[in-house]
């Protein structure tokens, strides 16, 4: 991978080639030391664990809403029952309406779509008129991660500091923030192609965790794991 990432959603300037196969590998395998102490005991240790969420996530298997469901709540805490049975009737719900996206996709990834697909003038029964469903559910970080496990080519995952990230930068006629997604991921599709190759991630998944680690500042340190 040699071409810079422009991703105006993550920063004002582009992204080397460098930097962004570094922060995704830190992000991929970065460790940090945890002091665990076990219940009922006077004395701990040190242990390594994941920095950030992959292990917890993309690394788990799918095929059932509980799976994806334990994949969302390995980016984003574990849920209250409550909140445990909100998401999964969320996931039941939105379940035709997301399986008549992936039909309409008809195997495309989210970045070969065209532009009609995340546009208003395109609906009803676009995909983002679909993913614009998922964005308005009360626990959408935990929903869309979910989804975006049960479908990694195809719908974002998008968490509260992405969606701050996104948001300035919608456009007229956009269905959702999810079109800020798309119009980045065509303009770089280049060298989102090579990132993937080179990292095994999906370019949908590679922008979330481009844009994540610059919304949350914990690019630098991704960048220092990963080299």
């Amino acid at each position: 991978m040699t071409e810079p990432l422009h991703l105006p959603s993550a920063g004002p300037g582009p992204i080397p080639a460098d930097v962004a196969v570094a922060a995704v590998r830190g992000y991929q395998h970065g460790r940090r030391p945890l002091w665990f102490r076990p219940p009922g005991t006077r004395t701990g240790r040190w242990v390594d664990v994941p920095a950030f969420g992959w292990a917890r996530s993309d690394e788990l298997p799918t095929g059932t809403d509980d799976d994806d469901l334990l994949a969302a709540e390995g980016l984003h805490g574990r849920l209250d029952p409550a909140g445990h049975a909100a998401v999964a009737d969320a996931l039941a719900r939105l379940r035709p309406t997301v399986d008549a996206a992936v039909d309409r996709a008809a195997g495309r990834p989210f970045g070969h779509l065209p532009d009609d697909e995340l546009s208003v003038l395109g609906e009803p029964g676009t995909v983002g008129a679909a993913l614009r469903e998922v964005q308005r559910e009360p626990l959408y970080p935990y929903v869309s991660a979910a989804l975006h496990h049960r479908h990694p080519e195809l719908v974002p995952h998008v968490d509260r500091v992405t969606r701050l990230q996104l948001l300035p930068h919608l456009e007229e006629g956009d269905s959702d923030l999810h079109a800020v997604v798309h119009r980045e991921l065509r303009a770089n599709a280049a060298a989102f192609a090579a990132l993937s190759a080179t990292t095994g991630a999906t370019p949908l998944r590679l922008h979330d965790v481009l844009v994540w680690l610059s919304g949350s500042l914990r690019l630098t340190h991704a960048v220092a794991l990963g080299r």
